[in-house]
């Protein structure tokens, strides 16, 4: 399977608003929060971006006509034309910066973007399984922080890719770097196991999915953040746009 990644910041997103479909005008009108404006107009333009070459529709105006509408359980779902798109798609930001991540056909996929910071140690208890937290304990000082959010990473993006999101237990998600070296250059492996809806001490939490599932993906570190991407079936390793690469018009906001 393969996966289209791209980031943008806020500086690339256009100061109008044209680009986007009348419902989703609607939406962002309704936000009260000029954060959570400026989150969600970074997000739709970066899913906008990278679908326009994926749909082959990269003139700016065709932007209207691809919408990204939220699920009844939160995750995006695309449609052109009001009508669905035969693709995946799964959205992350932190600190003024968007990725998506784009696969063709509907599979399980989810991506995420995490500061690397200080985490304390009731975070660690609260949130991760004995594994993760032995894990944690035996990295060296210095990769601490960086290991903790590679492992919160992993977690969001199989969760994403659960289309459940923080609503299930990130206990219930066993994160796995099959490198957990951060000098290395590009994309690593990493595989994720989600427990059946298991709390930590083994009993079923009644969450809708039944069964352990095992979510095969890629983790990179760079400038400070740590990017996660997982899916079933097994994704490729990401395929990174660059914006100048497909955008032949130079009247458009994303040249």
């Amino acid at each position: 399977m393969n996966v289209y990644w791209l980031e943008q910041t806020e500086a690339d997103v256009p100061a109008n608003n044209d680009w986007l479909s009348a419902r989703e005008a609607v939406c962002l009108n309704a936000m009260r929060f000029a954060k959570r404006r400026a989150d969600w107009r970074l997000g739709r333009w970066t899913a906008k971006c990278a679908l326009s070459v994926i749909l082959d529709m990269p003139a700016y105006p065709l932007f209207r006509k691809i919408e990204i509408r939220a699920a009844p359980s939160g995750a995006p779902e695309v449609l052109v034309d009001s009508q669905p798109a035969a693709v995946t798609i799964s959205l992350s930001h932190r600190a003024g910066i968007a990725a998506c991540a784009v696969a063709i056909s509907s599979v399980k996929m989810g991506c995420d973007l995490e500061m690397i910071e200080p985490r304390s140690d009731a975070f660690v208890a609260d949130y991760f399984t004995l594994e993760e937290q032995a894990l944690f304990a035996h990295a060296s000082a210095p990769e601490r922080d960086r290991l903790l959010a590679l492992l919160w990473s992993g977690k969001e993006s199989a969760l994403k890719a659960l289309r459940e999101g923080l609503r299930l237990d990130t206990r219930s998600v066993i994160v796995i770097p099959c490198a957990a070296s951060f000098e290395l250059n590009g994309w690593s492996e990493l595989r994720v196991r989600y427990t059946g809806g298991r709390d930590a001490g083994g009993r079923y939490s009644g969450d809708r999915h039944s069964g352990d599932q095992v979510f095969h993906g890629w983790w990179q570190h760079a400038d400070g953040i740590v990017r996660t991407v997982v899916g079933a079936p097994p994704p490729h390793s990401p395929l990174r746009f660059r914006i100048p690469d497909y955008v032949p018009y130079a009247a458009s906001p994303c040249a």
